[in-house]
């Protein structure tokens, strides 16, 4: 079974190829973690301690802020490795918060998060 990129995001101008995003449950996202292997490159440290949280797992990158880049055949690519699929997690701030720069964000300040599983097809 292939590995998986995870993410607080994933850059939109990076897909150039064909795609399916679906909304996913977090005990999904959770069994997917725990069964496969995954590689990080989430950019968000002040989000890390409350992903924790809710996911049980550490999903600090490697390196801090990694960059995805795209292989010749448009699928992503990190640390040398190609990809077919990312889950991102992504915070649900309550209304008009917007974390400072550097700033921890507080559980409070979350109401919950979504997550997206990304799939590229083999379709151009």
């Amino acid at each position: 079974m292939m590995s998986f990129l995870v993410g607080s995001t994933f850059p939109l101008s990076l897909i150039r190829r064909r795609v399916v995003i679906m909304p996913a449950l977090l005990d999904v996202f959770r069994k997917m973690l725990q069964e496969r292997k995954w590689q990080s490159f989430w950019g968000h440290e002040n989000t890390l301690a409350a992903a924790y949280q809710i996911t049980g797992f550490d999903l600090r990158p490697a390196e801090a802020r990694p960059a995805i880049r795209l292989n010749p055949s448009g699928y992503p690519e990190l640390n040398g490795a190609e990809y077919r699929e990312c889950w991102v997690l992504s915070p649900e701030y309550v209304p008009d918060y917007r974390p400072a720069i550097g700033e921890a964000v507080p559980a409070d300040k979350i109401l919950g998060w979504q997550v997206l599983r990304i799939i590229w097809e083999d379709l151009p």
